[in-house]
């Protein structure tokens, strides 16, 4: 059988917040924690290194989810925002503190228009949100794990992928293990939070696409 995780008992390469190399990278994305009693995501190279990991403990507070790197340092803090009329994100730099005083790096919103069934979110960064202006948005299906996330400039910067084993045949795993492929020069890390953010979005118990 093929393992999802060929390297992770002795996996600790520490994944710095960097843009893809000049030839893009692809994950391996599986959405399940290591630990015990935690639900989030492993996430592992193309060596099978484990570069990212969310482990979310199931009674704590789903609202606010910590993406880190392999080592369990803190990257990004992505918070849902409260007394919003839709479902709206906001991404912190590292353990990102809930201060008024603190400005997110980016905002996430889940799209919703009858019109355009292809949009799943839109994300702004904050000097972009003063505008209205869009920094990312990303379409596709997240139930089907197919989506395509694209910059401003209508440049496709990642997408994720259904992943086959490499086997005669090419036998698919299912929804939960997928491909996260990043084009160069996206940053690696924001990437992965615009998973988590679709996760959060449209996964199960949310209304799927």
């Amino acid at each position: 059988m093929t393992k999802v995780y060929p390297n992770a008992a002795r996996a600790c390469v520490t994944w710095e917040r960097q843009k893809a190399s000049t030839d893009g990278v692809v994950l391996t994305v599986w959405n399940k924690s290591l630990l015990p009693n935690c639900n989030g995501f492993t996430v592992f190279d193309s060596h099978g290194n484990l570069v990212f990991r969310v482990d979310n403990y199931i009674a704590a507070n789903k609202d606010e989810i910590l993406l880190m790197d392999a080592a369990g340092i803190p990257l990004l803090t992505i918070r849902r925002k409260r007394l919003s009329l839709v479902d709206n994100w906001l991404v912190f730099e590292g353990e990102g503190e809930a201060e008024a005083s603190i400005k997110p790096l980016f905002r996430a919103r889940k799209h919703v228009n009858i019109l355009n069934t292809k949009c799943l979110a839109h994300v702004l960064s904050d000097d972009d949100h003063k505008k209205n202006g869009i920094a990312y948005e990303i379409e596709g299906s997240y139930a089907k794990r197919c989506c395509t996330f694209y910059d401003n400039k209508r440049r496709k910067v990642a997408e994720i992928k259904r992943k086959e084993a490499a086997v005669a045949g090419g036998v698919a795993f299912g929804a939960d293990v997928f491909r996260l492929i990043i084009e160069p020069d996206m940053d690696t890390t924001l990437a992965m939070a615009f998973v988590i953010l679709l996760d959060q979005m449209f996964g199960s118990g949310s209304s799927s696409r």
